[in-house]
């Protein structure tokens, strides 16, 4: 029993990774960045040994065990790319904000809610790209909006209600998934009773200038005009005035 509860217990901890181990999975990039690749090592924490390689500029730690980032993140300060996706994540240390060179930054697939995400997270003045997919968020902190070199974020399947307001703030932002939240169609708000008003306006023509009272004159005797044609038309016709004329006619022709 007690051999089969360390084994549990093990499982619960996670691998343990070595400085060793993680300086095996030190890399250089393309553009000659230093990158530590940690991912889908079975790690339930993030290991402390890897403060010795905190001058790295790029850090892949996706798809472990992890619950939190630690405090110790913050050291991290040369970090251009930090990637957290598919761990299990339910909060980020307020000492993510320390991050001043951060331009990408991925926490999907977690299980983040608003109040995992500290206010921290807008002092990220370079951050371009953000990914908050896959996770549990029904509003966005506010914070979000002081990011202001935000090109694209990610917040698709979470549990999102309406746009949020924050990103109105962001006026370099290019890109927003948004697909598979419950985003309710916004009603307009009732206009209450619509009330019909006509004003009209008196001046005198010695107040209006040449082009406007030429413009009025003529609008005023194009209505007259209308207005005499149309009293025409529904002018009833007597029935002497037709026969009449014909029967005087009639008589000049025959005397």
């Amino acid at each position: 029993m007690a051999e089969g509860k360390k084994k549990s217990d093990s499982k619960a901890s996670g691998k343990k990774i070595t400085l060793k181990m993680a300086k095996n999975c030190l890399m250089a990039t393309v553009d000659g960045k230093q990158r530590l690749d940690l991912s889908n090592k079975g790690i339930s924490t993030m290991p402390k040994c890897i403060l010795e390689l905190r001058g790295v500029e790029e850090l892949d730690l996706s798809r472990n065990l992890l619950t939190e980032v630690p405090d110790f993140i913050g050291k991290f300060v040369n970090l251009h790319f930090l990637d957290l996706h598919s761990n299990y994540l339910d909060r980020v240390s307020a000492a993510i904000g320390r991050l001043q060179n951060l331009v990408n930054l991925n926490l999907c697939n977690n299980r983040l809610t608003p109040s995992s995400l500290p206010g921290e997270l807008g002092l990220l003045g370079k951050l371009r790209k953000l990914n908050l997919g896959l996770n549990q968020l029904d509003t966005l902190p506010t914070a979000i909006g002081a990011l202001k070199e935000l090109r694209q974020i990610g917040l698709f399947d979470n549990r999102l209600t309406r746009y949020p307001g924050c990103l109105l703030k962001l006026h370099h932002l290019e890109r927003v998934n948004i697909q598979g939240n419950p985003i309710l169609p916004e009603r307009p708000p009732d206009p209450g009773p619509v009330r019909r008003v006509e004003c009209l306006c008196l001046v005198r023509e010695s107040c209006l200038c040449g082009d406007c009272l030429m413009k009025c004159q003529k609008e005023r005797k194009r209505l007259e005009e209308t207005a005499k044609m149309k009293a025409v038309k529904s002018k009833p016709v007597s029935p002497d005035s037709v026969v009449r004329p014909s029967q005087e006619t009639w008589r000049k022709r025959h005397d």
